[in-house]
């Protein structure tokens, strides 16, 4: 059986000068009286001059209603008007095109009529577009008329099961983590206890000096590898992209997807901050992603105003609970060719969208992600949001972006992304099971021959800075972490070819490596004992040369991590956070009370997502970015 597949939808980025000013149509809405002839001229202009249709210009910018369109589309061909959610459509039909094709090619096949299968489009250019393939799937075809709107709540409806079904199990099992085995986690656990027990009893002290040994070299190796990408990250910042240089004709259209979970200062913080982005409208797709059992967000946007360029996306209850999942579901929605991800609590860079497009422009083929720069607007909430500020300039502005020049894996955060769509969707997207979707993805596309960059935008986020509450968001990332590489390791050799020797270390060094140090680093703090005279256990087998030695590498380490986060402050223009570094000390710790946490989830809890309550703990004022000066109004 012939199917349509997504790559038939279009690429907007290519979608320059291709559609003609639609006189004809504009007549029939000016006959109506939907709209005024001097809106008419402009939004014609706009259209011509971005390469789009003039009725998506006439949604983002001037308010028509798409109902209005359908019906001057309807009596522009003389055709029909219907309504699929009273009528609803042939079920058959929408599963031998397939509910995601629908939903991509922006068409409904509604019912077999006189020898011919009736095509549900909002345009006349959406049924043109796809003529050829509808035709040879169906045999005879024409059009009838209905809305964007009707057309994706009609299949979401009608076809929920099919498409969360799809959300939870895009990426193929090898590279998922759906099959984890949380029982056999649990032996292997116990086993390895047993282990230590045994080995701790037998012989504790040989015990004791050959895992601090084990410890100090991980942090080492770690460390090292840290320095190495802060030295090489040491050139030329990320050159900011000039918008100027691509001409307004070749912008893309950029689909944002904001998952949203108990959520309930929508109106208040997270719509103001998108008004803020400078983008046009027309090219603009915002897609709220939230869950349908989530009452407190749906109250939230209840009350608020989506404007024309916003749409909200009800993802359907199933069987877990997971923002990768809600991104999955709503990339089948999405009408961009890059899609980009947020946070409910970001405040991104006004201008970020434009240096999005601009450095996929210029960039290799093989770069298909873009990471940017995150940041905290309340780092000086309290002591935690101000050693999380640091951890994060150090991670993001130093650390990353130098792990990417040395050509290692790049493990993404959650937030600031921007894929191309043709690849994210050849991946299948996110892994709708793994807490640390982020961190996955990042792997999987280096396995897979493509490249993430970083662009030199600031998204600004808020810093967790309560106690328990931070605790629970470092274990659900670690054990994200750990999961991620168990899934990856479970064919050591195919991960070797993959990445090849140099990318296979760095990745041992960053996931395993992470895990074992927040997991044995009590063993680093009793060589505080050393230096105020209290004698340490492992004296009974080391001579005192090897004791200090041991103990100088434990101090070279934290000097390195201190002239790191003095190099990544001054990045981030928060030098003023220096003399906070030093107590970083009493801040790591933190992360093994998560690690261990964490680790034990993956024994009985492995998909939990435990999620971080936002508005917290937000300054008194926050004022948006300041704006550059706006290319189109909202609308």
């Amino acid at each position: 059986m012939t199917r349509l597949t997504p790559e038939l939808t279009p690429d907007p980025t290519a979608q320059v000068h291709r559609f003609p000013r639609n006189v004809q149509l504009c007549d029939q809405l000016l006959a109506g009286g939907a709209l005024e002839p001097d809106t008419i001229h402009v939004a014609q202009d706009t259209a011509a001059r971005l390469g789009l249709r003039v009725e998506d210009v006439l949604y983002a910018q001037h308010g028509l209603s798409r109902r209005a369109m359908a019906e001057a589309q309807t009596d522009r061909n003389k055709s029909q008007l219907i309504d699929p959610l009273r009528e609803p459509p042939d079920p058959r039909l929408v599963a031998q095109l397939g509910p995601a094709t629908a939903l991509r090619l922006g068409v409904l096949p509604w019912r077999r009529v006189g020898g011919c299968v009736v095509i549900l489009t909002p345009t006349s250019d959406h049924f043109d577009r796809q003529h050829a393939e509808l035709k040879s799937l169906f045999g005879p075809v024409r059009m009838a008329f209905t809305t964007e709107d009707h057309i994706s709540r009609c299949i979401s409806t009608q076809f929920a099961s099919h498409l969360i079904r799809r959300a939870e199990n895009r990426v193929r099992d090898a590279e998922s983590c759906r099959n984890w085995a949380a029982p056999a986690a649990l032996r292997f656990a116990l086993a390895l206890g047993v282990l230590l027990l045994t080995a701790a009893i037998l012989a504790p002290v040989a015990t004791l000096t050959a895992v601090t040994a084990l410890t100090v070299f991980i942090m080492l190796l770690s460390t090292g590898v840290k320095t190495a990408a802060a030295i090489v990250g040491r050139g030329p910042q990320l050159a900011t992209d000039d918008p100027l240089l691509t001409p307004m004709e070749r912008l893309p259209v950029i689909t944002l997807l904001i998952p949203l979970y108990r959520e309930n200062a929508i109106a208040d913080h997270l719509l103001s901050r998108l008004e803020a982005i400078d983008y046009p409208r027309e090219l603009l797709d915002v897609c709220l992603v939230m869950e349908a059992s989530d009452h407190t967000t749906r109250s939230a946007v209840g009350h608020a105003r989506l404007l024309t360029w916003m749409r909200l996306i009800t993802v359907p209850d199933g069987t877990i609970k997971t923002k990768p999942r809600a991104l999955n579901y709503a990339l089948d929605f999405a009408h961009g060719s890059i899609i980009g991800v947020y946070d409910a609590e970001d405040a991104p860079a006004p201008d970020q969208l434009h240096q999005v497009a601009q450095h996929f422009a210029r960039a290799d083929p093989s770069v298909v992600c873009l990471q940017g720069m995150l940041d905290y607007y309340n780092a000086t909430s309290n002591w935690l949001t101000r050693c999380f500020t640091i951890e994060y300039a150090a991670w993001f502005r130093v650390i990353l972006p130098g792990y990417a020049r040395m050509g290692l894996v790049v493990p993404l955060g959650g937030t600031t992304l921007f894929f191309r769509r043709a690849a994210l969707e050849k991946l299948g997207g996110w892994d709708a099971h793994n807490v640390t979707e982020d961190a996955d993805l990042g792997i999987r596309l280096a396995r897979h021959g493509y490249r993430t960059e970083f662009v030199n935008t600031v998204t600004e986020e808020e810093a967790n800075g309560r106690f328990w509450p931070w605790v629970k968001q470092r274990s659900r990332w670690l054990k994200g972490y750990a999961i991620t590489y168990g899934v990856h390791m479970r064919n050591p050799a195919k991960l070797w070819r993959d990445l090849g020797a140099w990318r296979f270390f760095g990745l041992q060094v960053l996931f395993a490596g992470t895990l074992a140090q927040f997991l044995l680093s009590p063993l680093l703090w009793t060589f505080w004992l050393i230096p105020f005279g209290v004698p340490h256990p492992i004296q009974a087998i080391l001579p005192t040369a090897a004791i200090w030695t041991l103990a100088g590498a434990f101090v070279a380490t934290e000097i390195a991590s201190l002239l790191i986060a003095w190099a990544a402050l001054g990045r981030a223009g928060k030098r003023g956070l220096w003399p906070w570094a030093i107590s970083m000390q009493l801040y790591f710790p933190l992360a093994t009370i998560a690690a261990y946490k964490g680790l034990l989830e993956l024994t009985w809890k492995p998909f939990y997502w435990d999620k971080t309550a936002h508005g917290i703990l937000l300054p008194k004022a926050t004022p948006p970015p300041r704006p550059l000066p706006r290319q189109a109004s909202n609308g």
